[in-house]
């Protein structure tokens, strides 16, 4: 398929697709569209699964990907109308019931100590799409801010096993997390998110996105596989994907996992999508093995403002 193409084979797909190639690639930010995502296709099927207590799953994070956290996190990545009531209501419960001791968000009723920053950075990324007031976030802030580790980025793994060293994993989601309060115009403690940023960022690029700064070698084949939804595991795609949303200037530690990308692509043009992550689901978007929107969406849309060809 020639390019044209494959944008018509892109507009096939579901709503959310569509308003994403629209804004993305095509430059024209349909907000017709995007009201259309929370009343068809796949985001009024998630939505219209929210439990009568105002939650999705069994609670905020059981089980996994069913849970009212990913379903949030889910929600923002569809792109439905950040001032969706729905949402709102459950975030401010989550708000109510589910901070722990260190300012950040219980993730049951067994942790009230000590919160996960992975968790953290996603919340704060889905909290600030959808407008919560800025003071609300404040202790979630405080909370990330406080795991910052000495090479620049973060690790959940510092309060239950005494990690050392920063994660990937953790480094994207804090990093979506940040990004997305000061894009909503959220000034408390700035310029410490801003540092914060610029070494979560440089500790990525040291790696060139999935290899060891010691070795050189692949740190883990996973980080290759371009799985969607992300959940909070890390990979190459949705280092990327952050990096063109944040506007991220080229760097040339980013050439490795271009050129991985590029192998990955077929012959008519598009991605395809991996299996999925392991465990229940509210819908399955794209079929293992299969060309998928996602990606080449997601793909195109970093070619695109990295100006490669």
């Amino acid at each position: 398929m020639n390019n044209q193409q494959i944008i018509n084979w892109l507009l096939e797909g579901d709503v959310s697709i569509q308003y994403q190639v629209w804004r993305d690639l095509l430059g024209s930010d349909k907000k017709e569209l995007q009201i259309r995502i929370a009343n068809e296709g796949w985001g009024n099927s998630i939505l219209s699964k929210r439990n009568s207590d105002g939650q999705w799953g069994d609670r905020f994070y059981q089980p996994k990907w069913i849970s009212t956290h990913y379903t949030l996190l889910d929600l923002r990545n569809l792109n439905i109308p950040s001032n969706n009531e729905i949402v709102q209501e459950t975030i401010e419960l989550i708000l109510q019931n589910n901070m722990a001791d260190d300012g950040g968000i219980q993730l049951g009723p067994s942790t009230s100590q000590h919160s996960d920053v992975c968790v953290n950075g996603m919340f704060l990324n889905y909290a600030s799409y959808f407008k919560t007031p800025e003071k609300k976030l404040h202790s979630i802030i405080d909370s990330i801010l406080n795991e910052i580790m000495p090479d620049g980025g973060f690790n959940c793994r510092t309060t239950r096993s005494g990690a050392k060293h920063s994660s990937l994993h953790s480094t994207i989601s804090v990093l979506e997390g940040f990004f997305e309060f000061i894009k909503a115009g959220h000034t408390y403690r700035k310029e410490e998110i801003i540092s914060a940023q610029k070494s979560s960022i440089e500790f990525i690029l040291l790696h060139q996105l999935f290899l060891s700064d010691r070795t050189g070698q692949i740190i883990n084949k996973n980080f290759l596989k371009l799985t969607y939804p992300c959940r909070w595991k890390y990979d190459i795609l949705r280092a990327m994907d952050f990096f063109q949303y944040a506007e991220i200037e080229w760097d040339n530690r980013m050439k490795a996992a271009i050129a991985v990308l590029k192998t990955k692509q077929n012959n008519e043009g598009s991605w395809n999508m991996p299996a999925a992550h392991p465990g229940q689901v509210h819908l399955v978007m794209e079929t293992a093995g299969k060309a998928s929107r996602w990606n080449t969406l997601r793909v195109l849309r970093v070619l695109k403002h990295f100006e490669i060809a």
